[in-house]
């Protein structure tokens, strides 16, 4: 297990992990937001759809040049008002030069479920949203007036469904950049039909559970993972939750960067320094 050190957030200029200088390449890690998941309408009987994970890339020894502006993305939003409603998909992370990640798509709420990196899960019968190659998988269908289907996550598409209970959401990837192996980009859980009580878990990776029929119980996608919220049920319009918000990380391989802007949290791991941005800013090699 590599040894962490952490330094507090801010501009960082002039540092040197293990005596390496400014490092000339870098690995990456871009998750974008969650999509939140799905509300259906109160008198419908069914289970609304998880929220669809953000999209996930990594890359590595990525020859570094000059600045680079970070944007990351927000989480679905929680979905307002009551009625049968698609939950909001997630926002974009983005970082120059390099390919942008989609958010997540909204759950399905008695409608098609948003499309983005993963796409939300179905509800009643409804179609699923499409997925962004390379960067997720689809949410689970729906071929009933039922519980809703699991978001998709970056590792596995979201479960599918015919009968009451919701269903998990897709599992996210596994990641070491930051010298801990953690997952990102899990899919949110369906919420559960009629009167089971049985709602679908978050996929490992920050995905957020769906509810239970007959409590408003969904759980939030985990912020700076990407993962997406849990559906809502048809009673008493229990909301589906928001998504989790984005995260962007740079590993600079033997050294470290000039300066950084936007507070990232800059840990060491070995002679290479990482820097996790949970907010937008920039780095400069």
């Amino acid at each position: 297990m590599p040894m962490l050190s952490t330094f507090g957030g801010g501009s960082v200029r002039g540092f040197r992990a293990g005596g390496g200088g400014v490092a000339t390449s870098f690995d990456y890690l871009m998750v974008a937001g969650g999509g939140g998941g799905g509300l259906c309408s109160q008198n419908s009987g069914a289970g609304a759809g998880g929220g669809g994970a953000g999209g996930m890339l990594t890359g590595s020894g990525v020859s570094a040049s000059g600045a680079y502006t970070i944007v990351v993305g927000a989480g679905g939003a929680l979905v307002s008002g009551f009625g049968k409603q698609t939950g909001n998909n997630g926002s974009n992370t983005t970082m120059t030069s390099l390919t942008t990640t989609v958010g997540g798509g909204g759950g399905g709420g008695e409608s098609t479920s948003g499309g983005g990196g993963s796409s939300g899960g179905a509800s009643n019968g409804d179609a699923v949203g499409s997925a962004t190659s390379g960067q997720g998988n689809v949410g689970g269908s729906n071929t009933g007036h039922s519980g809703g289907a699991g978001g998709g996550g970056a590792g596995a598409a979201g479960g599918s469904t015919s009968g009451n209970d919701g269903e998990d959401g897709g599992i996210g990837l596994q990641s070491s950049i930051t010298g801990a192996a953690t997952y990102y980009a899990g899919g949110g859980g369906g919420a559960g039909a009629y009167t089971t009580n049985n709602q679908g878990s978050g996929g490992l990776g920050g995905g957020g559970a769906g509810s239970d029929w007959t409590l408003d119980n969904a759980v939030a996608g985990t912020a700076n993972t990407g993962g997406g919220g849990g559906g809502g049920s048809a009673f008493d319009s229990s909301r589906g939750q928001a998504g989790g918000s984005g995260v962007a990380i740079v590993r600079a391989i033997g050294g470290a960067v000039v300066s950084t802007t936007g507070s990232p949290t800059v840990t060491t791991v070995g002679s290479d320094t990482v820097y996790t941005f949970t907010g937008s800013g920039s780095i400069t090699f």
